[in-house]
């Protein structure tokens, strides 16, 4: 048997139980948590707002050690740090599939969703869903960069931009915080975006040049002051925020969001058009991905401000960061 915190009906409440210990299938590994992540997409576990089997076991912000593998695991051991985020697995048989791109499966599965998460002692994975982690992080710090590490990491790499590039950051909280971070590590002229001084001190701690408070301040006369921002990236999950800044953006500038919200974007096609602007939104990334955005966060220094709490105070900790409070992610340990 194991502790776990269970989900067991739509819309339940977390519950503190005991459950029956997991065994890994042929091509999956049994990990001994050590700490999970508390994300918002955790509310769709919750709430079940995508399809669920129920009872469930949320999260998705993983690190733990390898205590078993099955028949067919032959790249992972036992004893291994390892870490699974968001991506919780692929097909391999599907178009996207086929192609290489393993986070468009169409069959894909997600940790703490497809199959019980990380709000536990111990849990199983499928052997692609599988990150290394770096020895220069601890577990409790490693944890929030598997979803909010690996989301702005990855959006920012593949976005097109250059070292010395105006990027602004729209959001200082449990994603910009660590895209301001990285932004500026990559080199960027990096503009931070808050609508509160009270970030002012702490974005310039974290690596941003400039600061805007989108409240007393212009922001798109701001950012055109800089030349444009050849990025917007937006981790704020406000869609009339979002599109207040659209056109701060320079020549070729995209508008990149990464804060999810169900309300409609407002963008006009001539926004667009005059300047060959671009809107796009990016997912998070695979075990591999996973793995970069460890070692460039190791390699750099870069670490997520962290709450960290029990898991028998999963709810407290759940609604801090529901509430907004937390600064800036909150990770349970068993």
């Amino acid at each position: 048997m194991m502790k776990a915190v269970q989900v067991k009906e739509k819309g339940g409440e977390f519950e503190y139980v005991d459950v029956d210990k997991p065994s890994p299938k042929e091509n999956e590994v049994l990990i001994k948590i050590e700490a999970c992540g508390i994300c918002h997409s955790d509310a769709i576990t919750k709430e079940g707002v995508m399809p669920i089997e129920y009872p469930r076991i949320p999260g998705h912000e993983v690190v733990g050690i390898i205590e078993k593998v099955g028949e067919r695991v032959t790249q992972w051991k036992e004893g291994q740090r390892v870490g699974v985020g968001w991506h919780g697995g692929h097909c391999f048989e599907c178009e996207p599939c086929r192609r290489g791109d393993f986070i468009n499966c169409q069959n894909a599965k997600i940790s703490g969703i497809s199959y019980d998460g990380g709000y536990a002692e111990f849990m199983t994975a499928p052997q692609e869903a599988i990150a290394s982690i770096p020895d220069e992080l601890s577990s409790a710090e490693a944890a929030p960069l598997l979803c909010a590490g690996i989301t702005v990491f990855n959006a920012l790499r593949n976005s097109g931009i250059k070292p010395g590039n105006v990027v602004a950051i729209q959001g200082i909280g449990g994603l910009g915080h660590l895209a301001i971070q990285y932004a500026a590590k990559m080199g960027m002229r990096t503009v931070a975006i808050s609508t509160s001084d009270d970030k002012k001190s702490l974005a310039s701690n974290l690596g941003a040049h400039h600061f805007i408070n989108a409240k007393e301040q212009d922001t798109v006369d701001e950012l055109q002051k800089l030349g444009g921002a050849s990025l917007i990236l937006a981790t704020a999950p406000n869609s009339k925020a979002i599109s207040s800044v659209v056109d701060g953006l320079g020549p070729n500038g995209k508008l990149l969001v990464v804060g999810a919200t169900g309300d409609p974007l407002s963008v006009s096609p001539f926004q667009l058009i005059m300047g060959k602007n671009a809107v796009a939104g990016w997912a998070s990334g695979t075990a591999m991905d996973s793995e970069d955005t460890l070692k460039f966060s190791a390699l750099s220094g870069t670490k997520p401000m962290i709450e960290e709490y029990p898991l028998t105070d999963v709810k407290k900790a759940y609604q801090k960061m529901m509430d907004n409070e937390a600064r800036f992610r909150v990770v349970l340990k068993p």
